[in-house]
């Protein structure tokens, strides 16, 4: 197992970098759970129990710690990965060699002493690599289970995580943080529960896209630049049609409150 190496002043800055990919990169940013997520993390240790489906995620998780929901955040990652990446481990990320039961055994405990106090939270993506996220079931091992037995103090949390393109150019970032899962010291149950209950929030998602929910609120909204705008413009006067509509950047349909950029 790799132990995590965190640095508080790279933390800050590649967590930085990170917010600033990813609002490059997609239009919109919506969360579900928000409030309540924080509110608990307020008073307990957290573990994010997670989908795994892009290369991408890495990086929700670090500004998702960082920038919304303000904890020390850590996050397991695949041991081969993070000799490749070895700067994850500057900002919270520790190793584990998923072929080797040894090294599962140590880091389910190194994760327990981590989630030792409010205000910490760990990050695990129980599917072990990325898959796709129409993959079902979501096949997790019994990482996260067998931590939330272990780190008695700690709540675990389902997070449903989707990148989504629609009606506009970028594509829709989508997270669904759930309410907090019940202690279970059964692994074999508690295994189920944290698959199912990140089911639902992936279903929750779903909804959403499909504009049939509207408890998401919009965190980051991108606007449309003023040479896209421009372009756009004399495209359409030179086609004969008009500037607005389709090429409008809107939020998806259901979602539309605003707390944070």
């Amino acid at each position: 197992m790799i132990p995590a190496r965190k640095g508080r002043f790279f933390n800050a800055w590649f967590a930085g970098h990170a917010r600033d990919r990813l609002r490059a990169t997609f239009g919109v940013t919506l969360v579900h759970g928000l409030a309540r997520a924080r509110a608990l993390c307020a008073e307990a240790p957290v573990l994010l129990v997670a989908n795994h489906s892009a290369w991408w995620d890495p990086l929700v998780a670090l500004h998702v710690s960082q920038h919304l929901l303000d904890v020390d955040g850590y996050a397991m990652m695949d041991a081969k990965n993070l000799r490749r990446l070895p700067f994850f481990g500057l900002v919270g990320a520790f190793g584990v060699d998923l072929d080797r039961p040894a090294d599962g055994a140590a880091a389910i405990k190194y994760t327990a002493r981590l989630l030792d106090r409010a205000g910490r939270a760990v990050w695990i993506f129980p599917q072990g690599r990325e898959r796709p996220i129409t993959e079902k079931p979501l096949a997790f091992r019994p990482g996260s289970a067998e931590i939330a037995r272990v780190a008695r103090r700690s709540r675990a949390v389902p997070v449903g995580i989707r990148y989504e393109f629609g009606a506009n150019e970028k594509p829709s970032l989508y997270i669904s943080l759930g309410a907090p899962l019940p202690p279970e010291r059964d692994v074999t149950r508690a295994l189920g529960t944290h698959e199912s209950a990140v089911e639902a929030e992936l279903a929750r998602i779903e909804r959403a896209v499909r504009g049939e929910g509207d408890d998401f609120e919009i965190v980051h909204s991108a606007t449309e630049s003023w040479f896209g705008a421009a372009a756009t413009g004399l495209l359409a006067r030179f086609a004969g049609g008009s500037s607005s509509g389709s090429h409008e950047l809107t939020a998806p349909p259901g979602p539309g409150r605003s707390s944070r950029s």
